[in-house]
């Protein structure tokens, strides 16, 4: 890959990912092609070659653009929350916020109108909402076929892995790397699931699958069912 060694450079560089970022988004991996992208940058075509290697190339670095985007959003979500024990309902909320996206309550109680549909699985998702996850999806699937992604996806993957480690010791639960991926999987399928629907809910589909598990594969630390227990008895 041509560097771009000048600030000007970088900047045009820049441009043309968040371009093909905007395009993927949009239209998927159909709608990001040489003219587009240099179009949506107001660019001169000939710099979509002057400054990646392929077209592959820059989609790759698009949806790390993206990516990381996300993980943005994410981090600052994590950065709100407390260090307190949690029961399944709640924990399973603050995860659905980073995979799937918010529901409109905090951790007061607090939101409005929509966050008394919290326990029914919050407010439906928003039509940009799920062209993102629609989007998410689509590169996940697309990395399976493309080395370049794949290299990208792990990276995103690995930095997400973290951030709902986070989420489950803020929350006081057991962390278990495996346990993380099983945790991604089930709402994976529920989410994908429910994008094929006439009319999709994919939180409702991945709250009713997550509160299914969460107490099994990310169960309250020692001290913490302790505490249960004593509280029960």
């Amino acid at each position: 890959m041509i560097t771009a060694t000048t600030p000007k450079g970088e900047r045009r560089r820049q441009a043309l990912v968040a371009a093909a970022a905007e395009l993927l988004l949009e239209g998927g991996f159909d709608a990001v092609r040489h003219r587009s992208v240099a179009t949506r940058a107001d660019l001169p075509l000939a710099s979509t070659t002057y400054y990646f290697e392929s077209l592959e190339d820059l989609i790759a670095r698009a949806v790390e653009f993206s990516g990381n985007a996300e993980l943005d959003a994410m981090r600052r979500r994590v950065g709100e929350v407390s260090h307190r024990r949690r029961g399944a309902e709640a924990t399973v909320d603050l995860l659905l916020d980073l995979l799937v996206g918010a529901d409109g309550h905090d951790e007061g109680g607090r939101g409005g109108p929509e966050a008394a549909q919290r326990n029914h699985g919050g407010p439906r998702t928003s039509p940009d909402r799920l062209g993102q996850l629609i989007a998410r999806y689509e590169r996940s699937v697309a990395s399976a076929r493309h080395p370049e992604l794949r290299e990208v996806q792990l990276r995103l993957r690995a930095q997400l892995d973290e951030l709902l480690a986070d989420v489950l010791r803020r929350s006081d639960r057991l962390v278990r790397h495996e346990q993380v991926r099983r945790l991604v999987a089930v709402v994976d399928g529920a989410v994908v699931a429910a994008l094929t629907e006439l009319d999709p809910e994919p939180r409702r589909m991945a709250r009713g699958a997550l509160l299914e598990i969460i107490d099994i594969v990310a169960p309250a630390t020692p001290q913490q069912a302790d505490r249960y227990r004593a509280l029960d008895s």
